[in-house]
């Protein structure tokens, strides 16, 4: 049986923790085995029957070795995936069995897909996508590599997001828009025009601050 191993012990890696233990392959395919993180103490104070096994920056993957990436921020999420991918790394998919997926939906490699995710009909989803609990995504949206969505966001029909495109939670996107590559939008926004790359947005209307 395979180890899996959470990437990232921060508040998201303590989530992803309870939907690996409701997940149907555990016990199965694999058993959870820890969290590595570059912070030791991230788990004090918290009661979890697995801890800290060793940080990122110095684990060395074995064979035996399955990992899951729990961390939110896009740009540190590429930066240590990619590491971990040097080093043979093999991540796998952690789909919450109370996710809803319509037709044709292109799931990439390494992403997170929380309890009550939407996916309607004809959606790509790119390689380490995070999706939050209770978000939904129409049909025919493109979601970019290493792209998080937060809780609670509505992805409407023929959206994109770009590559590295960071959601906070609550956000509405309006059919047919886009929100550029590594650009941020605040929770609670709503986006009626597209996004550019880089920019950072809030409100209703979203708009640049």
């Amino acid at each position: 049986m395979k180890k899996l191993i959470i990437v990232g012990a921060g508040g998201f890696g303590r989530e992803v923790y309870a939907w690996a233990k409701s997940h149907p392959d555990s016990g199965k395919a694999w058993t959870l085995a820890g969290f590595i993180d570059d912070d030791a103490a991230a788990l004090d104070g918290y009661n979890y029957p697995v801890g800290v096994i060793g940080s990122i920056a110095a684990h060395q993957p074995a064979e035996n070795e399955v990992f899951v990436c729990a961390i939110g921020a896009p740009m540190i999420k590429k930066k240590v995936c990619q590491t971990l991918l040097s080093r043979s790394a093999t991540f796998i998919p952690l789909v919450h069995p109370s996710v809803i997926i319509g037709e044709n939906i292109e799931l990439g490699n390494g992403v997170v897909l929380c309890p009550r995710v939407t996916l309607t009909a004809d959606i790509s989803i790119g390689d380490f996508v995070a999706i939050s609990c209770h978000s939904s995504v129409g049909h025919d949206a493109v979601i970019g590599d290493w792209a998080t969505i937060s809780g609670h966001c509505d992805l409407t029909g023929s959206t994109r997001l770009g590559t590295g495109a960071f959601l906070g939670t609550g956000v509405r996107i309006v059919p047919s828009k886009s929100v550029g590559d590594f650009a941020y939008v605040g929770a609670g926004a709503v986006v009626i025009r597209s996004v550019k790359d880089g920019q950072k947005v809030f409100g209703n209307p979203a708009r640049v601050f």
